[in-house]
Parts: C-alpha cells; sequence; structure tokens
C-alpha cells in the first residue's frame, strides 16, 4: 500500500492516503488507519525520485553499483579505481538525471535536491537502499565522503642506526660526531623530516576544518529543506483547510436562506391556520344558534 502511494504524484497522494486510511477505518483497522494517515507527503523533488526507482530500475541499479564499488574503492585508498569510478559516477549520474527530467518539468531548486539526493545515494549505503526502494518523503544529503582523495606520503620512519665500531665496555657506543650532532650526544632531527611532518599536520588539521565546515553547512541545508518541506506540507494543509471551510460556510449560509425561507412559509400557514380556526368557531355558532 505504502508503496503505491509513493508511485505517485505529490498531488495525487494526500487524496490517495485519505482515501487508504478511510477504507482500513470503515474495515475495522483503525491501527493501520493511523499509520496509513502518519505517512508524509513526498516532496517534488522525492517524488521524482520514487518514480525514476519504478520507472528506470535499471540505471538505478547501475547507480548503486557504482557508489557500492566506489565505497570499497576509498576504503582500500586505490588511486585507479577510484578514477575510473568517479568518471563512471558523473556519467550514471548525469544520464540518469536526465531521465528524471524528462519524467516531468522541475524546478531549479527541485532539480539540485534530485541531484543531491543521488548523489547521497552513491556515498552512503542507506540512502541506496532508500532510493531502492522508492518511498522517499524527502530528498536525501550526505557530507563528509571524499571520493578521489590524493593519496599523501607518509613521513619515512626513522631507522636505528647500525652499532659502530669502537664501542665501549658494557655495549655502550661513543655518539658520533659530525654535522648531525650536538654537544652531549643528542642527535638533531633532519629538517626535511620535520618540515615534512609539520606540513602533514597542516594538511590534517585543514582537512578537518573543512570537513567541519562541510558538515555544517550540510547540517544546515538539511534543517532549511526539512523546514521548507514542512511549510510546503502545512501551507497546502491550510489551503485544503480553508477550501473545506469556505465550502461548508457557503452550504450552511445556503440552509440558512432556506430555513429563513421556510419560516416565512411556516409563519403563513400559522396565520392561515389561525384564521380558519376562527372562521370555523363562528360558523359552529351560527350553526347552534
Amino acid at each position: 500500500m505504502a508503496d503505491r502511494l509513493y508511485g505517485l504524484s505529490p498531488p495525487e497522494f494526500t487524496a490517495a492516503r485519505t482515501a487508504e486510511a478511510r477504507a482500513a477505518r470503515d474495515a475495522g483497522d483503525a491501527g493501520l488507519a493511523r499509520e496509513i494517515a502518519k505517512l508524509r507527503k513526498p516532496t517534488v523533488s522525492a517524488a521524482a525520485v520514487n518514480r525514476a526507482a519504478r520507472a528506470h530500475p535499471g540505471e538505478v541499479a547501475e547507480l548503486l553499483e557504482v557508489g557500492e564499488r566506489l565505497r570499497a574503492a576509498w576504503q582500500e585508498q586505490d588511486p585507479g579505481a577510484l578514477a575510473e569510478l568517479t568518471r563512471r559516477r558523473g556519467e550514471v549520474t548525469g544520464r540518469l538525471g536526465r531521465l528524471v527530467r524528462q519524467e516531468g518539468e522541475l524546478s531549479a531548486a527541485a532539480t539540485a535536491e534530485v541531484e543531491q539526493t543521488l548523489d547521497a545515494a552513491v556515498v552512503d549505503a542507506g540512502a541506496a537502499e532508500q532510493v531502492r526502494r522508492g518511498r522517499l518523503a524527502r530528498p536525501l544529503a550526505y557530507s563528509g565522503f571524499a571520493p578521489a582523495p590524493t593519496p599523501r606520503e607518509r613521513p619515512a620512519r626513522k631507522t636505528r642506526p647500525e652499532p659502530e665500531r669502537g664501542e665501549r665496555a658494557g655495549g655502550k657506543r661513543k655518539p658520533a660526531a659530525g654535522p648531525g650532532a650536538r654537544a652531549g650526544g643528542k642527535r638533531k632531527p633532519a629538517p626535511e623530516n620535520e618540515a615534512a611532518a609539520a606540513r602533514a599536520r597542516e594538511e590534517e588539521e585543514a582537512a578537518a576544518a573543512r570537513a567541519r565546515e562541510e558538515e555544517e553547512a550540510a547540517r544546515k541545508a538539511r534543517e532549511r529543506a526539512e523546514a521548507q518541506a514542512a511549510h510546503r506540507e502545512w501551507q497546502e494543509a491550510l489551503e485544503i483547510a480553508q477550501r473545506d471551510f469556505d465550502e461548508r460556510a457557503a452550504k450552511v449560509e445556503r440552509l440558512e436562506r432556506k430555513l429563513a425561507k421556510a419560516r416565512r412559509r411556516l409563519d403563513d400557514s400559522g396565520n392561515r391556520l389561525e384564521v380558519a380556526r376562527r372562521e370555523e368557531r363562528q360558523a359552529r355558532r351560527r350553526l347552534d344558534q
């Protein structure tokens, strides 16, 4: 039942959901009626992705398969596979996006939400399953995944120097003198290793900062999208309630006019009744004389 509802367009969804809930309630299944009534109306972009999952299952399956392989390549840090799969991801996403747009006119905002949802399905297994089921009520979003990272060389590990000749008794060797030694026998770290470690730390800190910024931006975008969707849903509910109120108010007005007319007729009938009673009494008195 939910699968059928989420295959409908947003304008059809509300009426169909109401009809299904009423049918379940009339059949005596109040619990099912409540569950049906809780189903959220899909946004335009979510409905477009739901239709694509039904109309183009092959293309959707191909995109999700690319996403699964891309996630595996990311875990293995395979640069060649990442490059090839990233290229395929762009091709398949673009082709599926064109098919979605051909199904119906979408605004620029809805188109962006469709692309955002397809990207989320590629990088996140949970989002992929939601897209595959075709029962989305809201667009999906995901942040923090880098599909084509640049491998970074790790700083070379320092190896312990081989024992030198001329060790002193007890196994202790004399500190080697030279350009890399300081007074007291302590070895000065190589400048290139220090620079490499500093660059690595800076890159890690910059990457962490970017990840935090992206996550915060994605969170704000999700909250705004949810707020916009809730506003659209309540705006539609307001319009439906206003139409229902206007129709009932017009019906009440018509009934009140009919009631007023009926009351006037009742008053006329009452007047005729009083006249008839009076005339009947007078006629009876004349008859008795």
